[in-house]
């Protein structure tokens, strides 16, 4: 621990403001902005600096073998996406089958610049009954942020300029698609 705290905080010069609530075993956590393959690393680093399990899901075939156990340890879930499967049931499928699952999306949908997030994350919450937990990447103060679980209501049009104000001045490794 203490050599990735070195590398996080000493080599990278990055801080963690805020942490995850030991008490909330399920949420869906969302980050943003959503700019660069860099935050990969910036995520697993925090993960395991801040000692909480983090789950991701990827396409199935990600987890043939040989990278299939590695990324499995790494948090990740297999998820079928071909067309016609219902991704919001499946995904909530496996917070039913789990005691502890945070389950980290980017609602960005990509790591260009986006004006609208895609909505899954929060109907993957919804259907789940778990909260969201708004995180932020900020490459300009190299501050990761951890905000307190947000629990949405069910109108997405009340709820989404409550989440995205997390986000106001956070700029992401690519500021131009902040």
């Amino acid at each position: 621990m203490g050599f990735t705290k070195f590398i996080f905080h000493k080599l990278l010069g990055w801080k963690i403001k805020g942490s995850f609530l030991p008490e909330v075993k399920k949420a869906v956590i969302i980050v943003v902005p959503h700019t660069s393959w860099h935050d990969f690393y910036v995520g697993a680093l925090t993960r395991r600096i801040s000692k909480t399990e983090i789950h991701w899901v990827g396409k199935k075939e990600l987890f043939k073998w040989p990278m299939g156990a590695y990324f499995r340890w790494m948090g990740g879930s297999p998820l079928d996406r071909t067309s016609g499967q219902n991704k919001v049931q499946a995904i909530a499928q496996l917070f039913k089958e789990k005691d502890e699952f945070r389950l980290t999306l980017a609602p960005e949908g990509t790591r260009k610049k986006v004006d609208t997030w895609k909505t899954g994350y929060y109907y993957i919450a919804l259907e789940s009954e778990v909260p969201i937990i708004p995180v932020s990447f900020d490459y300009k103060t190299k501050t990761v942020t951890i905000n307190e679980p947000f629990q949405p209501s069910g109108d997405i049009e009340k709820d989404t300029p409550l989440l995205r104000a997390y986000y106001d001045g956070v700029v992401g490794k690519r500021p131009e698609y902040t």
